[in-house]
C-alpha cells in the first residue's frame, strides 16, 4: 500500500498542516520556551519554600510597605514621563519651536546615562538626595525619553490634515492638542508609559544609592545578603504579578482606546505658532536638557578633575571595559542568532500561534534582572553544576534580559523585505534554507548588525544581574564602578561611568535615528 505524506493520526496531520513540525517552528518554540523559562525556574524555587513560610513572608506588613513604596514611585514616575515625553515631542514635532533637530538630540541623550550613574551622580554632589522625592526625580530624568521618542515618531508619521480641519472649525490651539493630537499620539503614549512603569519595577542600582526601598532592592538583599533564595522567589513572583497586571491593563486599555489614524506618512500640519509662549517653552526644554544630562556631566567631570580617580591604573580600567565588550558582544551575537527564527516563523507564518510565541518571548520584559539571575542561578546549580560561576551563566543572562530587544529589531528588519520576494525564489525550486541565505538575509543584514550593536552596548551597561552571574574575580565597567560606589570614592568611579556613557551614546543616536529619521521640513502657512 501506499503512503502518503499526508497519511497518519489526525493530530500529526493537523501539527503538518499548521507548519508545527517545520525545522522552523520547533526552533523557533525552542528558543521561545527557553527565553521565558524564568518563570517557571522561580515558580519551582519559590514552592520549595512551603506554605507556612510563604504565609510567614507574604503577611508581613514589609510586603504593604513594598508594594506601597514600588506602587507610588511608578505612578509617580509614569505619569511625569507621560507629561514631559508628550510635551517634548508636541513642541518638536508640531509648533514653530527653534532648533528642533538639537533639542530632539538632546532630549534623547539621557538614555546614554545609566540609571545607577545618575543616583550616583545626584548622590556624590548632594548626599542629601534619598527617598521617594529623589527617586522621582531621578528616574523621571532618566526614562521620559522612552516616552518622547515613540510620541514624536507617530506625530510625525501622521497625516496633520485632522489637526488641520478641527483649526478650521474654530477650535484654539488648546482644544485640537486635547481633541486630536492626543487621541492621535494615544497607542504610543501608552506604550512609552508601560514601558517606563516595567523599567521601574525591575531597577535596583539607582534605588540602591537612593536609599529608596522597593522590591528588587527587597529581592537583592534577601538573597544576596541574606542567603534565602526562596523568600526572594516569593517576593519575585509578587514582582512578576505586579508586572504581568500592568501588561495585562495596557492590553485592556489599547481594545478599549483604538484610535484609526487619518494618514501615514502624509503631509505635515503647518506648525503651531508658540507666539508669547515661545521663551516659556525652551526654558522648560532648557531645564529638562540641565536636570537630565546636565547634572551627570557635570558630576562625572567634576569626580573626574577633583577625584582621585587619576591614582587608578589604567589598565584597571581598560581591563575591565574589554571585559565588558567581550561579553556583551558575545550575548548580543547569541540573542540575534535566536531572535532570527523566532522573527522568521512570526513573520512567514502569520497564524495564532506564531503569534502567540512571538508575543510570549516578550514577557522577559516583564522580569527585573534579579528575576532573570535568579532563575540562570537555580538552572545552574541544580541541572548545570559545572557551569556555575562560569562565563555561560552571564552570557545567558544577557541573552535572556535583552532577547526582546533584539526580536524587535529582527521583526522590524524582515517587515522591511518587499512581500512575495521568498514565494518567488521557492516557486522557482530553492530549498527553504537557501532561500533564506540568499534571498532573505542579505535584505535584513543590515538590521541584525543593528540588532547586535543595541543588545551589546545596553548589555554593556546591565548591573543588577550582573553582580549575581558574573565569574569570581570578573569585572565589568558596571561591577568595577558599583564597587567603589560602595565606598563612596566617588573619584574612583567616575572614569568608569565615563567610559559606559561614552560606550552608551551611539546606540542612543541609532535609535533616535531609527525612530525618527531624517527631520523633515515642516509646511509653512500660506
Amino acid at each position: 500500500m501506499t503512503t502518503h505524506p499526508g497519511d497518519g493520526p489526525a493530530p500529526l496531520r493537523r501539527w503538518r498542516a499548521a507548519g508545527l513540525l517545520s525545522p522552523l517552528a520547533l526552533l523557533a518554540l525552542g528558543v521561545v520556551a527557553l527565553v521565558v523559562s524564568p518563570l517557571a525556574f522561580v515558580a519551582m524555587q519559590a514552592a520549595q519554600a512551603g506554605w507556612d513560610q510563604a504565609n510567614r513572608l507574604l503577611g508581613r506588613p514589609v510586603l504593604a510597605t513594598l508594594i506601597g513604596n514600588t506602587v507610588t514611585l511608578a505612578a509617580a514616575v509614569t505619569l511625569a514621563t507621560a507629561v514631559i515625553g508628550f510635551a517634548a515631542a508636541y513642541l518638536i514635532e508640531r509648533t514653530d519651536l527653534p532648533g528642533r533637530r538639537w533639542w530632539t538630540v538632546s532630549l534623547a541623550l539621557p538614555l546614554a546615562v545609566p540609571e545607577f550613574v545618575r543616583g550616583y551622580s545626584w548622590v556624590s554632589l548632594h548626599p542629601w538626595m534619598h527617598g521617594y522625592w529623589a527617586a522621582v526625580l531621578v528616574m523621571t530624568c532618566s526614562l521620559y525619553p522612552l516616552v518622547m521618542l515613540p510620541v514624536a515618531a507617530t506625530l510625525r508619521r501622521t497625516d496633520g490634515a485632522a489637526e488641520e480641519v478641527s483649526r478650521s472649525l474654530g477650535r484654539g490651539p488648546w482644544a485640537t492638542l486635547w481633541r486630536v493630537t492626543v487621541p492621535l499620539s494615544r497607542p504610543a503614549l501608552a506604550g512609552g508609559a508601560l514601558l517606563v512603569s516595567l523599567y521601574l519595577l525591575g531597577e535596583y542600582g539607582a534605588f540602591a544609592m537612593l536609599r529608596y526601598t522597593t522590591f528588587a532592592t527587597a529581592i537583592f538583599t534577601e538573597y544576596k545578603l541574606g542567603f534565602d533564595a526562596a523568600s526572594a522567589s516569593l517576593l519575585t513572583l509578587v514582582l512578576v504579578a505586579l508586572a504581568l497586571l500592568l501588561v495585562g491593563l495596557d492590553a485592556w486599555a489599547g481594545r478599549r482606546g483604538r484610535v484609526t489614524r487619518p494618514g501615514n506618512g502624509g503631509r505635515r500640519a503647518a506648525p503651531a505658532q508658540l507666539g508669547r509662549w515661545k521663551p516659556a517653552a525652551l526654558s522648560a526644554l532648557a531645564a529638562v536638557v540641565a536636570l537630565s544630562l546636565g547634572v551627570p556631566l557635570y558630576a562625572l567631570g567634576y569626580w573626574l578633575v577633583k577625584g582621585d580617580s587619576t591614582s587608578l591604573p589604567s589598565a584597571s580600567l581598560w581591563s575591565s571595559a574589554l571585559t565588558t565588550l567581550g561579553y556583551a558582544s558575545i550575548a548580543a551575537l547569541v540573542a540575534t542568532a535566536a531572535a532570527v527564527p523566532v522573527a522568521l516563523y512570526g513573520w512567514r507564518r502569520g497564524t495564532k500561534l506564531a503569534r502567540t510565541a512571538e508575543r510570549a518571548a516578550y514577557l522577559t520584559r516583564a522580569l527585573p534582572g534579579i528575576a532573570v539571575a535568579l532563575s540562570v542561578v537555580f538552572f545552574a546549580i541544580r541541572y548545570a553544576q559545572p557551569l556555575y560561576q562560569q562565563p555561560p551563566m552571564l552570557v545567558t543572562g544577557y541573552v535572556i534580559l535583552f532577547f526582546p530587544l533584539a526580536l524587535t529589531a529582527v521583526r522590524a528588519a524582515l517587515a522591511q523585505v518587499p512581500p512575495g520576494v521568498e514565494e518567488v525564489a521557492r516557486s522557482l525550486g530553492t530549498r527553504p534554507l537557501a532561500v533564506f541565505t540568499r534571498v532573505t538575509l542579505p535584505l535584513v543584514l543590515p538590521g541584525l548588525g543593528a540588532a547586535a550593536a543595541m543588545v551589546a552596548l545596553t548589555a554593556s551597561t546591565e548591573l543588577t544581574a550582573t553582580l549575581l552571574l558574573r565569574p569570581t574575580g570578573t569585572q565589568t565597567l558596571a561591577t568595577q564602578f558599583w564597587i567603589y560606589t560602595s565606598g563612596l570614592a566617588y573619584g574612583a568611579a567616575a572614569p568608569y561611568a565615563a567610559l559606559m556613557v561614552v560606550l552608551s551614546v551611539p546606540p542612543v543616536l541609532l535609535l533616535t535615528r531609527r525612530a525618527l529619521g531624517s527631520h523633515p521640513t515642516p509646511e509653512t502657512s500660506p
